[in-house]
Formats: C-alpha cells, sequence, structure tokens
C-alpha cells in the first residue's frame, strides 16, 4: 500500500539559537538541553538514539536511555553481547541523538566508545530496581527466542534464585561511555531555516565552533 505524506509538515516556532547562546565548551549547552528537557517534561528526555555499523560498514539504531554525563562522556548501560555491544566492540565509531520533539530541538553527536570500568557498572546496577536485575541476568539481548512465554519463564526462574539476596551484576552487562568529537545542535525555526551550531574538537583539546547552513 503507498503512503503519501508529503503534506504532513509544522511549521517551528517555539525557540531560537544565537551566537549568545552557545558557550566555549559544547558539554554545557548539552547539560543545559538534558535539563531542560527533564524540567519541561518531555516525553523519555533521556532518550538517546544510539548509531554503529558493523565491520563491513552496514549502519544500524536503536534507542537507550542515558544515565549519566560524567567528564565529559555519555554514559548508558546495556548488554556486551547485544548486536550493538557486538558492533561497538568491533568498532568503536558510533553517534547518539537526542530527539525533543516538544522543544524542537535535537542534538547530534559523533565520537568514540568505550567500556567503563567495572566498578562503575555495580555501582549502577546496585541502583536498578530488583526486577530490572534480574533480566538483565536472563536476557540474551538481540539474540533469537522461540516466543515471549520463554524469557518469562526464564525470568521467574532467576528471580526465585535472589528473593532476599544481591542480585549479582552478570559479566556480560554494564556500561558504555562516549568521548565525542563532533557535537552539533539542531533548533527547529519557521520556513526550514533551522538554527544548527556545529562544534568539533581540536587536537589541542580546544573546540571550534560556528553557525552551519539549515
Amino acid at each position: 500500500m503507498d503512503l503519501h505524506l508529503e503534506n504532513v509538515r509544522r511549521e517551528y516556532t517555539a525557540r531560537s539559537l544565537s551566537w549568545k547562546d552557545m558557550p566555549v565548551n559544547p558539554h554545557d549547552l548539552v547539560t543545559k538541553w538534558i535539563q531542560e528537557a527533564v524540567d519541561n517534561k518531555v516525553n523519555e528526555p533521556t532518550a538517546v538514539i544510539v548509531c554503529t555499523a558493523t565491520p563491513d560498514g552496514h549502519p544500524s539504531a536503536r534507542t537507550v536511555l542515558l544515565k549519566e554525563l560524567l567528564d565529559e562522556e555519555f554514559i548508558f548501560y546495556s548488554n556486551y553481547n547485544s548486536r550493538k555491544g557486538q558492533q561497538m566492540k568491533s568498532n568503536p565509531y558510533v553517534s547518539l541523538t537526542f530527539l525533543w520533539h516538544e522543544m524542537e530541538r535535537q542534538i547530534h553527536i559523533e565520537g568514540t566508545v568505550r567500556h567503563v570500568s567495572p566498578e562503575v557498572s555495580d555501582a549502577y546496577f546496585r541502583t536498578r530496581p530488583y526486577k530490572s536485575r534480574v533480566g538483565a541476568r536472563i536476557s540474551p539481548q538481540s539474540q533469537p527466542i522461540p516466543g515471549r512465554s520463554f524469557i518469562v519463564a526464564e525470568f521467574a526462574k532467576e528471580s526465585l534464585k535472589f528473593i532476599g539476596r544481591e542480585v549479582p551484576r552478570p559479566d556480560s552487562w554494564g556500561g558504555f561511555a562516549v568521548k565525542a568529537v563532533r557535537i552539533e545542535f539542531w533548533q527547529g525555526r519557521e520556513s526550514r531555516l533551522h538554527d544548527r551550531f556545529l562544534y568539533e574538537k581540536q587536537p589541542d583539546g580546544t573546540w571550534s565552533f560556528g553557525r552551519i547552513a539549515p
């Protein structure tokens, strides 16, 4: 069935972005925008699209939840053996996209990824709800399963093992930290004349930045 969407459009008029809004360090504005998304109660304010590539260059994307922004690294947690985990192991170059429809804003980030230390992963894992910790232990993320009943049964069996006990973090699960080398801020404007500012990391550790065409 054909789907015609050419007339689905609206104007973006909520906000603007100018030179006076741009700090020397882009992470200051990243922090500000994420906090504003939280304060404005947008839907899933910490959701970020993670894009990776296979060793032969095929791209793939999925959405995770950002859990920390520490020392200018974007940190999220997942299964190391998942499809994205395996792709990041083979190719550490990734991109991240924050998309807040309600605020007509996006942030696009490119950089490299690493595993956080086991101690950092352990500390975060202990803050997760009990059921989330159990789920992390039993899910063969990204692998085929015979049906939902399989994963529900595995969850039930694993839950019984740890009633009244600490649920240990599995070795296959932990944190990923992305260090940015390119950060773009996008603010929707009328007539598709959007405000876009691009920061790029320089060899001396500073950031160059400027306005780019919409």
